[in-house]
């Protein structure tokens, strides 16, 4: 079973994303795109299993957000590294919308990302290339203090002393 680093922990990937010729919805785990989400929309209250959406980092998520606060897993598509509107939908996600589920970076991020990431609210990271995720885990420690708010820190550094 794949892995993922999640919450700071090497654990097994449960989810399984639904193939883009899918007509229905198999048991299990889902991790929909966000077209599937709706074309399957009718299908999902009754489907045996939880079902998430991966959505683009460059997605207006102000026009989607309702029914996405409802579910346990929001994905968020990074095309490639440099490009850095996902952080800002996963910071609206936990910040503006008060979403506590997980909130997954997949796509073309890299290791060195994934403290800022962190900070802006994903909980949750798989990579797209075989990495030591043990590893990897220890960039999410990279810095011992910070000096602004964010996702992980509702004070800045004068107010926490």
């Amino acid at each position: 079973m794949p892995q993922l680093l999640k919450d700071n922990r090497v654990i097994e990937d449960s989810w399984t994303y639904l193939a883009e010729d899918a007509q229905s919805l198999p048991d299990g785990d889902l991790l929909l795109s966000y077209a599937q989400w709706q074309i399957f929309s009718d299908q999902i209250e009754a489907h045996r299993g939880n079902v998430g959406v991966v959505i683009e980092g460059n997605a207006e998520i102000e026009d989607i957000i309702e029914p996405l606060l409802k579910l346990p897993l929001i994905a968020i598509n990074f095309p490639k590294f440099a490009d850095g509107r996902g952080f800002s939908v996963a910071s609206l996600l936990r910040d503006r919308y008060n979403y506590c589920g997980e909130i997954r970076a997949v796509g073309g991020f890299i290791r060195d990302q994934l403290y800022l990431l962190s900070r802006c609210g994903f909980n949750a990271f798989k990579f797209i290339e075989d990495i030591d995720l043990s590893e990897a885990s220890k960039s999410l420690e990279d810095f011992s203090e910070t000096y602004q708010v964010s996702a992980d820190q509702e004070n800045p550094l004068f107010r926490r002393r």
